[in-house]
């Protein structure tokens, strides 16, 4: 189990540093939008759609690979694909509902904690 730790740190290191440095090869702005981050997401999980196609249709990909890769280098490089990867599994279990509830929760409540962590710190900040 220590192994699939540090596959998924190692890879996880590798991803997010490729993230960071493709980042500045793409333009920050397209139609007032957040660019980088679409464009990473997206590579992501068209990534994370090939390795897991790729792998259930080889077979003898070992555990060590799938944790360095998907969750790994893949999670690092934007954790957008796992989420991705979930939503699969779950249309390709034919759970359409549980899908779109898992993408309307996932969704809405992340942006939900962000907002009121930002909201909460600067209430706190305000108080010191």
């Amino acid at each position: 189990m220590l192994l699939h730790y540090l596959a998924v740190g190692i890879g996880g290191a590798v991803g997010a540093m490729f993230r960071v440095f493709l980042i500045n090869f793409i333009p920050i702005t397209f139609l007032g939008l957040p660019l980088p981050i679409i464009v990473i997401n997206f590579i992501g999980c068209f990534v994370m759609g090939i390795l897991t196609e790729l792998m259930a249709f080889v077979g003898s990909v070992s555990e060590l690979m799938r944790y360095f890769c998907l969750s790994g280098l893949l999670g690092g490089f934007t954790t957008f694909s796992a989420f991705a990867l979930d939503f699969g599994g779950l249309i390709e279990g034919g759970q359409l509902g549980t899908a779109l509830l898992y993408v309307a929760a996932t969704v809405v409540l992340s942006l939900a904690g962000f907002m009121i962590g930002i909201k909460g710190t600067g209430a706190i900040l305000q108080l010191l």
